[in-house]
């Protein structure tokens, strides 16, 4: 079966619109990783400012800290002691 040249056209098009599609998810989702990993770094060196080193229970409280707007992670690092953060966080 003989087919068009449109349907070539058609088949060559849609094949660069799926790879420019596919191209474009991942940058997105490259810079999402990036800021979460920069916003990770953030939290940690906080920590670590604040409490002078990042032991067992303060790392188990980063991911419920980042689990907030970044708005409230700061608030929070910067107002609570580190009984407060640890009983606020560290259940989780």
């Amino acid at each position: 079966m003989q087919l068009s040249p449109a349907y070539y056209d058609w088949e060559n098009e849609t094949i660069e619109k799926g790879r420019q599609e596919g191209r474009q998810e991942g940058r997105q989702e490259g810079r999402q990783e990036g800021r979460q990993e920069g916003r990770r770094e953030l939290v940690k060196s906080l920590l670590k400012t604040r409490f002078g080193q990042l032991d067992k229970g303060l790392s188990k409280i980063i991911n419920p800290l980042l689990e907030l707007s970044p708005d409230q992670t700061t608030s929070m690092l910067l107002q609570s002691s580190r009984e407060e953060l640890l009983a606020k966080f560290g259940k989780r």
